[in-house]
């Protein structure tokens, strides 16, 4: 079982959608016996909330029904998941503080990435690993919260491009099937 964690400063905006359409694409492939996926924040700001209420509204809009329930990332979560996909710089940064708390390590860029690194219209040479991050600028997901209705669309389109490319990426670095 590959098991996938997208990050967020709260866990109430941009994770939530990334995970949810990320498992849509998994289902569409029929590959949830193989991958799963969930969310986590970098903070402890909405424990136990429903995301962002435009964030549920957006995703409505296509379809996609959001149930998860704010939770924070732990050091156990190191051990749980291959992958670590946070949004942006700060979460990054945040994701390695608390590893290395927890583990006593940094997480390695092959399993800790930030998402857009998956993003088709972000002109990356290589999507596969290696890949030094520090050759390249990886753009982050936008923060919505402080935003208007067209940013949390902004990031639906974002989250839902990159969920094909990382399922595509998976496929390949597993030989899934």
């Amino acid at each position: 079982m590959i098991k996938v964690l997208f990050v967020c400063t709260g866990n109430i905006c941009r994770s939530p959608i990334a995970e949810e359409t990320f498992r849509r694409a998994v289902k569409n492939r029929n590959l949830q016996r193989v991958i799963q996926c969930d969310s986590a924040a970098t903070h402890s700001y909405h424990i136990g909330e429903l995301p962002d209420h435009r964030t549920r509204k957006n995703a409505s809009s296509h379809g996609i029904e959001l149930l998860h329930r704010c939770r924070k990332l732990t050091g156990e979560d190191f051990s749980v998941f291959d992958y670590i996909v946070g949004m942006d710089d700060y979460n990054m940064d945040n994701i390695q503080s608390i590893s290395y708390r927890a583990t006593g390590l940094h997480q390695p860029d092959d399993i800790c990435f930030m998402y857009r690194r998956f993003d088709p219209e972000v002109a990356i040479p290589n999507r596969d690993f290696p890949v030094n991050p520090d050759d390249y600028k990886i753009p982050e997901v936008p923060d919505p919260y402080y935003g208007q209705n067209e940013d949390f669309e902004n990031v639906y389109q974002i989250v839902s491009r990159c969920a094909e490319e990382f399922l595509d990426f998976l496929v390949r670095t597993h030989g899934l099937q």
